[in-house]
């Protein structure tokens, strides 16, 4: 059995559950914990190191882009749908209809709104720059507030 590590990042919108293994992490979740119960210390695996480090840059305004290596567990089509949420550019969004068009299956929106729910990776695969067609923010498993917040964020980072 694979050992799992997790390790609490205190972001400016709560606390981030990061979970991994040696090799690569496995989930990046929003948490209602109000104080850090796993904290980062050098006897972690490097790659919750990296993703921690990572994910402080970008919450400083000094990262657009992750490098550590992550796994996305879900079908090959919800697979399908995170590899191309991937593919938003940073400070951009787009919308469900977009990503069904993305992934050659465009009648798929409600389908990709699903999978979008499910990402386990949050900010990594960027989900939270999904808004409806409208122009609207659309739900966010973090909370819309979290949702703005990043997409704000962002923007003032560009």
């Amino acid at each position: 059995m694979t050992k799992r590590y997790s390790v609490d990042y205190l972001s400016p919108i709560g606390v981030l559950e990061i979970e991994g293994t040696d090799q690569m992490i496995t989930s990046i979740l929003f948490s209602e914990k109000k104080d850090i119960e796993n904290e980062c210390h050098p006897n972690l695996p490097s790659v919750l190191i990296k993703c921690y480090n990572e994910l402080d840059d970008y919450f400083k305004g000094n990262r657009k882009v992750f490098t550590f290596p992550y796994e996305m567990k879900g079908t090959d089509f919800q697979k399908n749908v995170w590899n191309a949420l991937t593919e938003i550019p940073y400070a951009e969004t787009g919308s469900y209809k977009d990503i069904s068009m993305a992934i050659g299956n465009e009648k798929a929106v409600r389908a990709v709104g699903s999978a979008n729910g499910k990402n386990i990776l949050s900010i990594v695969v960027p989900c939270h720059r999904i808004i409806g067609s409208s122009g609207k923010l659309t739900g966010y498993a973090g909370g819309l507030w979290r949702k703005e917040w990043l997409l704000r964020h962002e923007r003032s980072h560009n």
